[in-house]
Protein backbone atom coordinates (compact mmCIF):
# COMPACT_ATOMS: atom_id res chain seq x y z
CA UNK A 1 0.00 0.00 0.00
CA UNK A 2 1.64 3.11 -0.90
CA UNK A 3 1.08 6.02 2.08
CA UNK A 4 1.85 8.85 -0.62
CA UNK A 5 -1.34 8.67 -2.58
CA UNK A 6 -3.77 8.26 0.44
CA UNK A 7 -6.60 6.68 -0.70
CA UNK A 8 -8.43 6.63 3.02
CA UNK A 9 -8.36 5.62 6.50
CA UNK A 10 -9.95 2.91 8.63
CA UNK A 11 -9.66 5.04 12.32
CA UNK A 12 -10.73 1.66 14.46
CA UNK A 13 -9.57 -1.82 13.95
CA UNK A 14 -8.33 -4.52 16.50
CA UNK A 15 -5.50 -7.64 15.75
CA UNK A 16 -5.58 -10.62 17.41
CA UNK A 17 -3.17 -13.46 17.37
CA UNK A 18 -1.77 -15.80 15.82
CA UNK A 19 -1.82 -16.50 19.52
CA UNK A 20 0.72 -19.53 19.75
CA UNK A 21 3.19 -16.26 18.78
CA UNK A 22 1.07 -13.61 20.46
CA UNK A 23 -0.66 -15.08 23.34
CA UNK A 24 -3.27 -13.06 25.21
CA UNK A 25 -2.92 -11.98 28.61
CA UNK A 26 -3.98 -14.73 31.25
CA UNK A 27 -6.08 -11.98 32.79
CA UNK A 28 -8.73 -10.93 30.88
CA UNK A 29 -12.09 -10.28 29.98
CA UNK A 30 -12.90 -11.90 26.96
CA UNK A 31 -11.16 -14.67 24.49
CA UNK A 32 -11.76 -13.59 20.62
CA UNK A 33 -11.27 -15.28 17.56
CA UNK A 34 -7.68 -14.63 15.90
CA UNK A 35 -8.26 -11.67 13.64
CA UNK A 36 -4.98 -11.81 11.60
CA UNK A 37 -3.02 -9.20 9.74
CA UNK A 38 -2.96 -10.67 6.37
CA UNK A 39 -6.90 -10.83 6.81
CA UNK A 40 -6.73 -6.95 7.82
CA UNK A 41 -4.28 -5.86 4.79
CA UNK A 42 -6.88 -7.80 2.51
CA UNK A 43 -10.22 -5.94 4.14
CA UNK A 44 -8.34 -2.50 3.80
CA UNK A 45 -7.89 -3.36 -0.42
CA UNK A 46 -11.41 -4.52 -0.48
CA UNK A 47 -12.43 -0.97 1.53
CA UNK A 48 -10.14 0.72 -0.90
CA UNK A 49 -8.41 1.97 1.95
CA UNK A 50 -4.73 2.52 1.98
CA UNK A 51 -4.24 3.12 5.80
CA UNK A 52 -5.74 1.62 9.25
CA UNK A 53 -5.13 2.50 12.74
CA UNK A 54 -4.67 -0.37 14.71
CA UNK A 55 -6.32 0.05 18.91
CA UNK A 56 -4.63 -2.04 21.63
CA UNK A 57 -7.39 -4.53 22.85
CA UNK A 58 -7.60 -4.81 26.81
CA UNK A 59 -7.70 -8.52 25.99
CA UNK A 60 -3.45 -8.51 25.98
CA UNK A 61 -3.14 -6.45 28.86
CA UNK A 62 -0.03 -4.48 29.12
CA UNK A 63 1.93 -6.48 26.10
CA UNK A 64 2.04 -4.66 22.73
CA UNK A 65 3.94 -6.86 21.07
CA UNK A 66 1.53 -8.03 18.46
CA UNK A 67 0.94 -4.03 17.66
CA UNK A 68 4.53 -3.38 17.76
CA UNK A 69 5.35 -5.66 15.45
CA UNK A 70 2.33 -4.82 13.13
CA UNK A 71 3.64 -1.13 12.99
CA UNK A 72 7.29 -1.80 12.08
CA UNK A 73 6.91 -3.85 9.44
CA UNK A 74 3.84 -1.72 8.03
CA UNK A 75 3.95 1.47 7.52
CA UNK A 76 0.90 2.69 6.79
CA UNK A 77 -0.72 1.13 10.03
CA UNK A 78 -0.61 3.94 13.35
CA UNK A 79 -1.15 2.62 16.69
CA UNK A 80 -3.26 3.42 20.05
CA UNK A 81 -2.30 1.35 23.14
CA UNK A 82 -3.75 1.04 26.69
CA UNK A 83 -1.81 2.25 29.31
CA UNK A 84 -1.95 3.37 33.01
CA UNK A 85 0.22 5.87 35.01
CA UNK A 86 3.27 3.46 35.72
CA UNK A 87 2.45 1.36 33.13
CA UNK A 88 5.38 2.65 30.89
CA UNK A 89 8.85 4.09 32.10
CA UNK A 90 8.08 7.05 29.84
CA UNK A 91 5.75 7.85 26.83
CA UNK A 92 8.72 9.61 24.72
CA UNK A 93 9.50 7.63 21.54
CA UNK A 94 6.15 6.34 20.99
CA UNK A 95 5.21 8.58 18.02
CA UNK A 96 8.67 6.99 16.52
CA UNK A 97 7.02 3.11 16.74
CA UNK A 98 3.93 4.79 14.57
CA UNK A 99 1.87 5.38 18.30
CA UNK A 100 -0.33 8.09 18.26
CA UNK A 101 -2.81 7.70 21.13
CA UNK A 102 -3.32 6.13 24.46
CA UNK A 103 -6.61 4.99 25.10
CA UNK A 104 -9.51 5.34 28.12
CA UNK A 105 -12.65 4.02 29.16
CA UNK A 106 -15.28 5.63 31.40
CA UNK A 107 -18.66 4.28 30.06
CA UNK A 108 -21.87 4.08 32.42
CA UNK A 109 -22.54 0.71 34.21
CA UNK A 110 -19.38 -0.22 33.09
CA UNK A 111 -17.88 -0.83 36.68
CA UNK A 112 -14.27 -0.64 36.69
CA UNK A 113 -14.25 -1.91 32.70
CA UNK A 114 -12.65 -4.29 31.24
CA UNK A 115 -9.82 -6.31 32.72
CA UNK A 116 -6.45 -4.24 31.31
CA UNK A 117 -8.37 -1.00 30.02
CA UNK A 118 -7.29 2.50 31.68
CA UNK A 119 -9.76 4.96 33.24
CA UNK A 120 -10.86 8.37 32.99
CA UNK A 121 -8.89 8.96 36.28
CA UNK A 122 -6.21 7.75 34.57
CA UNK A 123 -6.54 9.90 31.49
CA UNK A 124 -6.64 13.00 33.73
CA UNK A 125 -3.35 12.09 35.49
CA UNK A 126 -1.68 11.53 32.49
CA UNK A 127 -2.78 14.04 30.31
CA UNK A 128 0.43 16.48 30.57
CA UNK A 129 2.50 13.52 29.93
CA UNK A 130 0.59 12.77 26.10
CA UNK A 131 1.21 16.01 25.10
CA UNK A 132 4.81 16.11 25.76
CA UNK A 133 5.21 12.93 24.61
CA UNK A 134 2.98 14.76 21.15
CA UNK A 135 -0.30 12.32 21.58
CA UNK A 136 -4.21 12.79 21.86
CA UNK A 137 -5.82 10.38 24.13
CA UNK A 138 -9.05 8.05 22.51
CA UNK A 139 -11.85 7.83 25.07
CA UNK A 140 -14.34 4.82 24.83
CA UNK A 141 -17.92 6.28 27.14
CA UNK A 142 -21.37 7.05 26.17
CA UNK A 143 -23.77 9.70 26.50
CA UNK A 144 -24.62 9.18 29.74
CA UNK A 145 -22.08 10.09 31.29
CA UNK A 146 -20.59 12.57 28.96
CA UNK A 147 -22.57 15.31 30.33
CA UNK A 148 -20.06 14.42 33.66
CA UNK A 149 -16.96 15.11 32.17
CA UNK A 150 -17.30 17.51 29.66
CA UNK A 151 -16.19 20.40 31.30
CA UNK A 152 -13.15 18.48 32.30
CA UNK A 153 -12.49 17.17 28.70
CA UNK A 154 -12.21 20.79 27.44
CA UNK A 155 -9.62 21.62 29.82
CA UNK A 156 -7.48 18.86 28.54
CA UNK A 157 -4.08 19.98 27.00
CA UNK A 158 -4.69 17.34 24.35
CA UNK A 159 -7.34 16.37 21.75
CA UNK A 160 -9.72 13.55 22.92
CA UNK A 161 -11.18 11.41 20.11
CA UNK A 162 -14.58 9.50 21.21
CA UNK A 163 -15.07 6.50 20.08
CA UNK A 164 -18.53 4.80 18.40
CA UNK A 165 -19.97 7.82 17.96
CA UNK A 166 -20.67 8.72 21.95
CA UNK A 167 -22.38 5.32 22.72
CA UNK A 168 -25.67 7.52 21.57
CA UNK A 169 -29.31 6.27 22.59
CA UNK A 170 -31.00 5.89 19.55
CA UNK A 171 -34.60 5.91 21.17
CA UNK A 172 -33.64 8.67 23.30
CA UNK A 173 -32.85 10.72 20.49
CA UNK A 174 -30.52 13.19 18.77
CA UNK A 175 -32.18 16.30 21.43
CA UNK A 176 -31.07 13.64 24.34
CA UNK A 177 -29.01 15.99 26.56
CA UNK A 178 -25.71 13.55 26.04
CA UNK A 179 -25.76 13.82 22.69
CA UNK A 180 -26.04 17.50 22.63
CA UNK A 181 -23.02 17.92 24.66
CA UNK A 182 -21.21 15.19 22.43
CA UNK A 183 -22.06 17.66 19.72
CA UNK A 184 -20.75 21.00 21.71
CA UNK A 185 -17.42 19.12 22.38
CA UNK A 186 -17.46 18.20 18.50
CA UNK A 187 -18.64 21.97 17.26
CA UNK A 188 -16.43 23.84 19.32
CA UNK A 189 -13.35 21.58 18.35
CA UNK A 190 -12.78 20.07 21.75
CA UNK A 191 -13.50 16.26 20.75
CA UNK A 192 -13.04 14.43 17.65
CA UNK A 193 -15.86 11.63 17.06
CA UNK A 194 -15.39 8.35 15.46
CA UNK A 195 -18.01 7.56 13.10
CA UNK A 196 -19.02 4.32 14.13
CA UNK A 197 -22.89 3.86 14.23
CA UNK A 198 -23.73 0.10 14.14
CA UNK A 199 -23.18 -0.81 18.02
CA UNK A 200 -25.41 1.86 19.06
CA UNK A 201 -28.35 -0.04 16.85
CA UNK A 202 -28.82 -3.34 17.84
CA UNK A 203 -32.11 -2.58 19.86
CA UNK A 204 -33.74 -1.57 16.39
CA UNK A 205 -34.54 -3.37 13.66
CA UNK A 206 -33.98 -0.46 11.39
CA UNK A 207 -30.42 1.16 11.12
CA UNK A 208 -31.15 3.64 9.18
CA UNK A 209 -32.47 5.23 12.72
CA UNK A 210 -28.85 6.17 12.75
CA UNK A 211 -28.68 8.43 10.47
CA UNK A 212 -30.31 11.67 12.08
CA UNK A 213 -26.97 11.69 14.91
CA UNK A 214 -24.52 10.81 11.68
CA UNK A 215 -26.22 13.64 10.22
CA UNK A 216 -26.16 16.05 13.31
CA UNK A 217 -22.21 15.48 13.48
CA UNK A 218 -21.89 16.79 10.12
CA UNK A 219 -23.99 19.75 11.05
CA UNK A 220 -21.72 20.56 14.31
CA UNK A 221 -18.02 20.18 12.57
CA UNK A 222 -17.24 17.99 10.08
CA UNK A 223 -13.58 18.68 10.67
CA UNK A 224 -13.60 16.88 13.82
CA UNK A 225 -14.76 13.73 12.65
CA UNK A 226 -13.10 10.44 11.30
CA UNK A 227 -14.86 6.99 10.39
CA UNK A 228 -13.52 3.65 12.23
CA UNK A 229 -14.94 -0.08 10.64
CA UNK A 230 -14.63 -1.28 14.52
CA UNK A 231 -13.08 -4.67 12.49
CA UNK A 232 -13.07 -7.40 13.59
CA UNK A 233 -16.33 -6.61 15.32
CA UNK A 234 -16.23 -8.09 18.78
CA UNK A 235 -19.11 -10.34 20.18
CA UNK A 236 -21.46 -8.83 17.35
CA UNK A 237 -23.98 -11.56 16.25
CA UNK A 238 -24.39 -11.76 13.41
CA UNK A 239 -21.05 -10.20 12.25
CA UNK A 240 -21.70 -7.50 9.95
CA UNK A 241 -20.07 -6.71 6.59
CA UNK A 242 -17.89 -4.06 6.73
CA UNK A 243 -18.02 -3.15 3.38
CA UNK A 244 -21.65 -2.28 3.74
CA UNK A 245 -20.87 -0.11 6.80
CA UNK A 246 -18.38 1.59 5.18
CA UNK A 247 -21.23 2.07 1.98
CA UNK A 248 -23.65 3.06 5.11
CA UNK A 249 -21.34 5.93 5.73
CA UNK A 250 -21.04 7.10 2.64
CA UNK A 251 -24.31 7.27 1.97
CA UNK A 252 -25.22 8.93 4.72
CA UNK A 253 -22.57 11.86 3.97
CA UNK A 254 -24.02 12.31 0.25
CA UNK A 255 -21.59 14.96 -0.50
CA UNK A 256 -18.63 13.17 -1.99
CA UNK A 257 -15.96 15.96 -0.78
CA UNK A 258 -17.11 15.72 2.48
CA UNK A 259 -16.86 11.98 3.00
CA UNK A 260 -13.46 12.38 1.27
CA UNK A 261 -12.66 15.06 4.19
CA UNK A 262 -13.76 12.51 6.42
CA UNK A 263 -12.00 9.39 5.13
CA UNK A 264 -8.81 10.88 4.14
CA UNK A 265 -7.69 14.47 5.02
CA UNK A 266 -9.11 14.54 8.37
CA UNK A 267 -7.03 11.33 9.64
CA UNK A 268 -4.03 12.35 7.86
CA UNK A 269 -4.36 14.93 10.45
CA UNK A 270 -4.93 13.21 13.20
CA UNK A 271 -2.83 9.98 12.86
CA UNK A 272 -0.51 10.87 9.60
Amino acid sequence: MDTTDNAGWDCHAHLFGPYERFPLAADRSYTPPEALRDHYLALLARLGLSNGVLVHPSAYGDDYSLLFDALAELPQLRGVIVARPGTLPSLKGLRDKGIRALRYSHRSGAGNNFAGSASFDDLLQMAPTLADAGLHAELWTDCKVLPDISAQLKKLPVPVVIDHMGGFDVGAGVNEAGFQTLLSLVESGAAWVKLCAYRNLFSVQDPELGRPFHEALLRANPQQLVWGSDWPHLRVTPEPDTAQLLDTFKRWTTDTALAHRILQDNPQRLYG
